[in-house]
Protein backbone atom coordinates (compact mmCIF):
# COMPACT_ATOMS: atom_id res chain seq x y z
CA UNK A 1 0.00 0.00 0.00
CA UNK A 2 0.93 3.46 -0.80
CA UNK A 3 -0.71 7.10 0.41
CA UNK A 4 -0.34 9.64 -2.46
CA UNK A 5 -0.97 13.07 -0.99
CA UNK A 6 -1.01 16.70 -2.13
CA UNK A 7 -1.52 20.38 -2.09
CA UNK A 8 -0.75 20.63 1.45
CA UNK A 9 0.08 24.65 1.53
CA UNK A 10 1.72 25.25 4.81
CA UNK A 11 -0.92 23.64 6.74
CA UNK A 12 0.34 21.65 9.11
CA UNK A 13 -2.28 20.89 11.73
CA UNK A 14 -3.79 19.11 8.38
CA UNK A 15 -0.31 17.86 7.62
CA UNK A 16 0.76 16.01 11.11
CA UNK A 17 -3.44 14.37 11.16
CA UNK A 18 -2.94 13.01 7.86
CA UNK A 19 0.62 11.89 8.79
CA UNK A 20 -0.72 10.25 11.94
CA UNK A 21 -3.83 8.13 9.99
CA UNK A 22 -1.24 7.21 7.16
CA UNK A 23 0.92 5.49 10.27
CA UNK A 24 -1.91 4.22 11.63
CA UNK A 25 -2.55 2.35 8.97
CA UNK A 26 0.33 0.37 8.66
CA UNK A 27 1.40 2.49 5.44
CA UNK A 28 5.31 3.16 5.11
CA UNK A 29 5.13 4.95 1.37
CA UNK A 30 3.89 8.03 1.22
CA UNK A 31 3.98 10.00 -2.26
CA UNK A 32 2.84 14.00 -2.50
CA UNK A 33 2.47 15.71 -5.54
CA UNK A 34 3.48 19.31 -4.42
CA UNK A 35 2.56 22.37 -3.01
CA UNK A 36 3.59 21.78 -0.14
CA UNK A 37 4.12 25.60 0.65
CA UNK A 38 1.89 28.69 -0.26
CA UNK A 39 -1.54 30.14 1.78
CA UNK A 40 -1.02 28.52 4.94
CA UNK A 41 1.23 29.64 8.12
CA UNK A 42 3.72 26.87 8.92
CA UNK A 43 5.70 26.42 5.16
CA UNK A 44 8.99 25.96 7.20
CA UNK A 45 7.44 22.74 9.25
CA UNK A 46 5.73 21.21 6.25
CA UNK A 47 8.63 20.96 4.33
CA UNK A 48 10.47 19.24 7.00
CA UNK A 49 8.00 16.75 7.61
CA UNK A 50 7.55 15.88 3.83
CA UNK A 51 11.26 14.92 3.71
CA UNK A 52 10.47 11.32 4.88
CA UNK A 53 8.28 10.49 1.67
CA UNK A 54 9.43 8.23 -1.13
CA UNK A 55 8.71 10.92 -3.29
CA UNK A 56 7.71 14.30 -3.19
CA UNK A 57 7.22 16.57 -6.75
CA UNK A 58 7.46 20.15 -7.57
CA UNK A 59 3.67 22.44 -7.27
CA UNK A 60 3.44 25.64 -8.39
CA UNK A 61 3.50 27.20 -5.18
CA UNK A 62 6.77 25.19 -4.49
CA UNK A 63 8.02 26.74 -8.00
CA UNK A 64 6.89 30.47 -7.13
CA UNK A 65 8.12 29.96 -3.50
CA UNK A 66 12.10 29.69 -5.08
CA UNK A 67 11.06 32.43 -8.47
CA UNK A 68 9.08 34.86 -9.63
CA UNK A 69 5.42 33.74 -9.19
CA UNK A 70 3.79 33.70 -12.61
CA UNK A 71 -0.30 33.86 -12.50
CA UNK A 72 -0.95 34.21 -9.43
CA UNK A 73 -3.99 36.17 -7.52
CA UNK A 74 -3.10 38.88 -5.68
CA UNK A 75 -3.89 37.36 -2.20
CA UNK A 76 -1.74 34.00 -3.78
CA UNK A 77 1.46 36.27 -4.99
CA UNK A 78 1.23 37.84 -1.54
CA UNK A 79 1.26 34.81 0.63
CA UNK A 80 3.99 33.16 -2.16
CA UNK A 81 6.22 36.48 -1.42
CA UNK A 82 5.42 35.93 2.69
CA UNK A 83 6.53 31.90 2.59
CA UNK A 84 9.82 32.71 0.47
CA UNK A 85 10.70 35.36 3.69
CA UNK A 86 9.74 32.57 6.19
CA UNK A 87 12.04 29.99 4.11
CA UNK A 88 14.92 33.21 4.02
CA UNK A 89 14.57 33.86 7.40
CA UNK A 90 17.58 34.75 9.21
CA UNK A 91 16.49 33.65 12.06
CA UNK A 92 16.35 30.21 11.18
CA UNK A 93 19.96 28.34 11.28
CA UNK A 94 21.64 28.43 7.67
CA UNK A 95 22.13 24.61 7.53
CA UNK A 96 18.44 24.53 7.70
CA UNK A 97 17.61 26.76 5.46
CA UNK A 98 20.28 25.49 2.59
CA UNK A 99 18.59 21.86 3.44
CA UNK A 100 15.25 23.68 2.60
CA UNK A 101 15.84 25.15 -0.78
CA UNK A 102 18.03 22.59 -1.79
CA UNK A 103 14.98 19.61 -1.32
CA UNK A 104 12.58 22.55 -3.34
CA UNK A 105 15.23 22.71 -5.59
CA UNK A 106 15.50 19.62 -6.64
CA UNK A 107 12.07 18.25 -7.30
CA UNK A 108 10.83 16.39 -10.27
CA UNK A 109 7.78 17.83 -12.15
CA UNK A 110 6.19 14.08 -12.89
CA UNK A 111 7.07 10.57 -11.83
CA UNK A 112 6.59 7.47 -13.99
CA UNK A 113 6.18 3.85 -11.87
CA UNK A 114 4.91 0.57 -12.98
CA UNK A 115 1.84 2.01 -15.17
CA UNK A 116 1.15 5.14 -12.97
CA UNK A 117 1.82 8.69 -13.53
CA UNK A 118 2.51 10.81 -11.09
CA UNK A 119 2.11 14.50 -11.45
CA UNK A 120 0.95 17.83 -9.41
CA UNK A 121 -1.40 19.80 -12.44
CA UNK A 122 -2.08 17.28 -15.90
CA UNK A 123 -0.33 14.61 -17.34
CA UNK A 124 0.03 17.42 -20.26
CA UNK A 125 0.85 20.39 -18.11
CA UNK A 126 2.44 18.46 -14.87
CA UNK A 127 3.16 21.68 -13.02
CA UNK A 128 0.22 24.38 -14.07
CA UNK A 129 -2.82 22.51 -15.68
CA UNK A 130 -6.15 22.23 -13.79
CA UNK A 131 -8.21 19.26 -14.53
CA UNK A 132 -11.66 20.86 -12.97
CA UNK A 133 -14.64 18.46 -12.60
CA UNK A 134 -16.38 20.11 -15.34
CA UNK A 135 -13.56 18.95 -17.95
CA UNK A 136 -15.18 16.04 -18.62
CA UNK A 137 -17.33 18.37 -21.12
CA UNK A 138 -14.15 20.07 -23.02
CA UNK A 139 -13.90 16.43 -24.71
CA UNK A 140 -10.69 17.45 -26.78
CA UNK A 141 -8.64 18.71 -23.69
CA UNK A 142 -9.68 15.76 -21.96
CA UNK A 143 -8.66 13.70 -25.03
CA UNK A 144 -5.45 15.02 -25.37
CA UNK A 145 -4.59 14.34 -21.66
CA UNK A 146 -5.22 10.93 -21.62
CA UNK A 147 -3.72 10.16 -24.66
CA UNK A 148 -0.32 11.23 -22.35
CA UNK A 149 -1.29 8.13 -19.35
CA UNK A 150 -0.18 4.57 -20.04
CA UNK A 151 -2.81 3.64 -17.84
CA UNK A 152 -3.38 5.60 -14.47
CA UNK A 153 -2.17 9.04 -13.30
CA UNK A 154 -2.62 10.59 -10.31
CA UNK A 155 -2.50 14.35 -9.65
CA UNK A 156 -4.05 17.42 -7.26
CA UNK A 157 -3.67 21.18 -8.14
CA UNK A 158 -7.53 21.50 -7.91
CA UNK A 159 -8.01 20.41 -4.45
CA UNK A 160 -11.46 18.58 -5.81
CA UNK A 161 -11.07 14.61 -5.46
CA UNK A 162 -12.53 12.03 -7.40
CA UNK A 163 -12.08 10.16 -10.45
CA UNK A 164 -12.08 10.79 -13.99
CA UNK A 165 -12.73 8.02 -17.07
CA UNK A 166 -12.02 7.89 -20.30
CA UNK A 167 -15.40 7.82 -21.24
CA UNK A 168 -15.61 11.18 -19.87
CA UNK A 169 -17.15 10.91 -16.52
CA UNK A 170 -15.99 12.19 -12.97
CA UNK A 171 -17.23 10.64 -10.28
CA UNK A 172 -17.39 12.16 -6.66
CA UNK A 173 -16.00 10.07 -3.73
CA UNK A 174 -19.12 10.12 -2.18
CA UNK A 175 -20.34 8.55 -5.69
CA UNK A 176 -17.92 5.61 -5.66
CA UNK A 177 -18.66 4.80 -1.63
CA UNK A 178 -15.18 6.43 -1.23
CA UNK A 179 -12.99 3.29 -3.51
CA UNK A 180 -12.15 2.81 -6.84
CA UNK A 181 -11.18 -0.58 -8.34
CA UNK A 182 -9.07 0.17 -11.34
CA UNK A 183 -10.01 -2.28 -14.25
CA UNK A 184 -7.03 -1.80 -16.78
CA UNK A 185 -8.76 1.05 -18.10
CA UNK A 186 -7.12 4.73 -18.75
CA UNK A 187 -8.32 6.09 -14.83
CA UNK A 188 -7.24 9.63 -13.16
CA UNK A 189 -7.67 10.05 -9.86
CA UNK A 190 -7.19 13.81 -8.16
CA UNK A 191 -6.23 12.75 -4.68
CA UNK A 192 -7.84 15.97 -3.19
CA UNK A 193 -5.99 18.32 -1.01
CA UNK A 194 -4.03 17.66 2.63
CA UNK A 195 -4.05 21.64 3.90
CA UNK A 196 -7.17 23.10 1.30
CA UNK A 197 -10.15 21.38 0.25
CA UNK A 198 -12.47 23.24 -2.24
CA UNK A 199 -14.99 20.28 -2.67
CA UNK A 200 -17.07 21.84 0.65
CA UNK A 201 -15.65 19.15 2.67
CA UNK A 202 -13.42 20.62 5.33
CA UNK A 203 -11.28 17.46 6.19
CA UNK A 204 -7.98 17.02 4.82
CA UNK A 205 -8.11 14.33 2.03
CA UNK A 206 -5.98 12.27 0.29
CA UNK A 207 -6.37 8.45 -0.90
CA UNK A 208 -4.57 4.99 -0.37
CA UNK A 209 -3.81 2.84 -3.48
CA UNK A 210 -4.20 -0.94 -2.24
CA UNK A 211 -3.35 -2.43 -4.82
CA UNK A 212 -5.47 -1.94 -7.53
CA UNK A 213 -8.19 -0.27 -5.47
CA UNK A 214 -7.76 3.73 -4.57
CA UNK A 215 -9.44 4.53 -1.52
CA UNK A 216 -10.46 7.86 -0.42
CA UNK A 217 -9.50 9.18 3.22
CA UNK A 218 -10.68 12.37 4.55
CA UNK A 219 -9.21 13.15 8.77
CA UNK A 220 -10.34 15.96 10.85
CA UNK A 221 -7.95 18.10 12.18
CA UNK A 222 -7.92 21.44 14.42
CA UNK A 223 -8.30 23.82 11.44
CA UNK A 224 -9.02 26.67 13.89
CA UNK A 225 -6.06 26.54 14.87
CA UNK A 226 -4.59 27.00 11.40
CA UNK A 227 -7.00 29.92 10.72
CA UNK A 228 -6.13 31.54 13.89
CA UNK A 229 -2.21 31.34 13.02
CA UNK A 230 -3.39 33.13 9.57
CA UNK A 231 -5.12 35.53 11.56
CA UNK A 232 -2.22 36.99 13.09
CA UNK A 233 0.09 37.05 9.86
CA UNK A 234 -0.58 40.03 7.78
CA UNK A 235 0.58 39.01 4.65
CA UNK A 236 -1.53 36.11 4.66
CA UNK A 237 -5.55 37.41 4.24
CA UNK A 238 -7.72 36.45 6.57
CA UNK A 239 -10.25 34.66 3.95
CA UNK A 240 -7.46 32.00 4.01
CA UNK A 241 -8.19 31.25 7.44
CA UNK A 242 -11.86 31.43 6.86
CA UNK A 243 -11.99 29.04 3.83
CA UNK A 244 -10.68 26.25 5.65
CA UNK A 245 -13.44 25.74 7.93
CA UNK A 246 -15.86 25.57 4.52
CA UNK A 247 -13.94 23.26 2.21
CA UNK A 248 -13.62 26.00 -0.39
Amino acid sequence: MKAIISDIHGNMEALQAVLADIKGQGIREVYCLGDVVGYGPNPRECIDLVMDCKLVLLGNHDQGAMFDPDGFNQSAERAIFWTRGQLESPSEPRPAREKRWEFLSERPRSHRENGYLFVHGSARNPLNEYVFPEDVYNQRKMERIFALVDRYCFQGHTHVPGIFTENMQFLSPEEVDFAHKLDGRKTLCNVGSVGQPRDGNWRACYVVLDNDVIKFRRVEYDWQKTRDKIYEIPDLDNFLGDRLGEGR
